[in-house]
C-alpha cells in the first residue's frame, strides 16, 4: 500500500532475472518450489496459479486467451459458506516450476492497465491479486492419506493518487477516482476491525471482498507500506504510515492449513469432472438451455428464493414507510399541540399581567 509511484509493483515483482534484485513474488515463489522439492518423492504435490487485476470495480482475468477487454476474461465474484470468497471462470493453470510462474507473470503483466502521470512513468491502474495453490499429499501415522491444501495471495494495489498532482483527465482521472473509492473502503474496513465495530464494510468494494480472509480472518497477513522521500509527499507519507499503523492492530486467527481425505478430494474432482462435462453436452446439443439441467433447476430455485427474499423486504418497506408516515402524523400533531399550549399559556400570561396592572391602578387610586 502507498502513494502512486513509491515502487509498490517493483517491490512485489522486481527483477525476476536477477536473484538478488528479485521482489517479493518472485522470492516468494522460489522459497515454495525449494521447500516442496524438499519433500522428496515421499509427498506428492500440485502447484496452480490464477492472476487477476481488478480495474474500475470489474475484475479480470489476466491468464485468459484474448486481449484484456474480452468479455470471456470478465470473473464473477461469488461467496460461498464452506469456501468463502469464489471467483467464478477464473483460469488455474497447474505449473511445476518456478519458471513456468515467472511466464504467467510475464503474460499477465503485459495485459495490467498501466499509464504515465505526472508522478510515474508506468503508473498502476489497477489492483491485481496473484494467487499461488498448493496441495501436497501427505500419509498420516494411521496409514490414512490427506491433502493439504494453501493458498498465497500476493497482492500489488494501485496507488492512492492526488488528481491534481498527478495531471489525471478524463479516463486517467475516472480511473483514479475508482483506485481512491476501493482504497477508502479499505481503509473503513481497518477501522471498524480495529474499533470492533460490528458492521464491517466488506462488500463496500470487491477489493475488500478479496481481501476478505485477510483482514480480521484466518490468515497470516503482510502489509507493506511505500512512502516518498520528498517533502511534496509529506501528507501522503504521514497518511500511509497512519493507515499501516491502524492495519498493524488488526487481530486474525490464523488457522492450520486445511486437510482433507484422499477419497474426499477425488469425489469433489470426480463431481467437477461429471458437472463440466454435462455442461459440454448441453452445450453441444444446443436444446436451448446451455448448462445441464439440474444446475439450471439450481438456478431457477435460487432465484425464485431471491424473488421471494426482495418480495419480503418490500413488503417490510412498504410497512416500515407506513408506520412512518404515521409517525410523521403524530409528530405533527404533537407539534400542534405544542404549540396551541404556547399560545394558552402566552394567553395566560397576558392576562395575569392585565389583572397585575389593573390592581396596581386600584391600589393607586384608593391612596389618592
Amino acid at each position: 500500500y502507498g502513494q502512486t509511484g513509491t515502487g509498490k509493483t517493483h517491490t512485489m515483482t522486481g527483477n525476476m532475472e536477477n536473484q538478488n534484485e528479485a521482489g517479493v513474488i518472485p522470492r516468494a515463489v522460489g522459497h515454495i518450489f525449494r521447500y516442496l522439492n524438499a519433500l522428496g518423492g515421499v509427498n506428492e504435490f500440485t502447484v496452480k496459479c490464477s492472476f487477476l487485476e481488478l480495474y474500475n470495480e470489474e475484475i479480470t482475468d489476466l491468464l485468459a486467451a484474448g486481449e484484456a477487454d474480452s468479455p470471456k476474461q470478465k470473473v464473477r465474484i461469488m461467496e460461498d459458506p464452506r469456501a468463502g470468497v469464489v471467483m467464478q471462470g477464473l483460469e488455474e493453470p497447474h505449473v511445476k516450476t518456478a519458471a513456468d510462474i515467472f511466464d504467467l507473470l510475464e503474460t499477465g503483466n503485459a495485459k495490467r492497465r498501466t499509464a504515465e502521470t505526472l508522478l510515474n512513468k508506468q503508473s498502476s491502474r489497477s489492483h491485481s491479486v496473484f494467487i499461488v495453490t498448493v496441495s501436497v499429499r501427505e500419509v498420516l501415522a494411521e496409514g490414512e492419506e490427506v491433502i493439504r491444501v494453501g493458498k498465497l495471495y500476493l497482492v500489488d494495489l494501485a496507488g492512492s493518487e492526488n488528481i491534481t498532482r498527478s495531471g489525471a483527465v478524463d479516463q486517467r482521472a475516472k480511473e483514479a477516482g475508482n483506485i481512491n473509492k476501493s482504497l477508502l473502503t479499505l481503509g473503513r474496513v481497518i477501522t471498524a476491525l480495529v474499533e470492533g465495530q460490528g458492521h464491517v464494510p466488506y462488500r463496500d468494494s470487491k477489493l475488500t471482498r478479496l481481501l476478505r480472509d485477510s483482514l480480521g480472518g484466518r490468515t497470516k497477513t503482510c502489509i507493506i507500506a511505500t512512502i516518498a522521500p520528498t517533502v511534496q509527499c509529506q501528507e501522503e507519507t504521514m497518511s500511509t504510515l497512519d493507515y499501516a499503523h491502524r492495519a498493524k492492530n488488526i487481530k486474525n486467527k490464523p488457522e492450520v492449513n486445511q486437510k482433507i481425505s484422499k477419497t474426499t478430494h477425488l469425489k469433489e474432482m470426480g463431481g467437477e469432472i461429471a458437472r463440466l462435462k454435462a455442461e459440454l453436452v448441453a452445450a453441444r446439443e444446443k436444446n436451448g438451455v446451455y448448462m445441464p439441467h439440474a444446475q439450471y433447476e439450481e438456478d431457477q430455485a435460487r432465484m425464485k428464493e431471491q424473488a421471494e427474499r426482495i418480495e419480503a423486504m418490500e413488503a417490510q418497506a412498504e410497512q416500515m414507510e407506513a408506520e412512518l408516515g404515521m409517525t410523521r402524523a403524530e409528530l405533527e400533531a404533537a407539534h400542534q399541540d405544542i404549540a396551541e399550549g404556547r399560545y394558552i399559556i402566552e394567553q395566560q400570561r397576558q392576562c395575569e399581567q392585565a389583572l397585575a396592572d389593573h390592581a396596581v391602578g386600584l391600589t393607586n387610586g384608593l391612596h389618592s
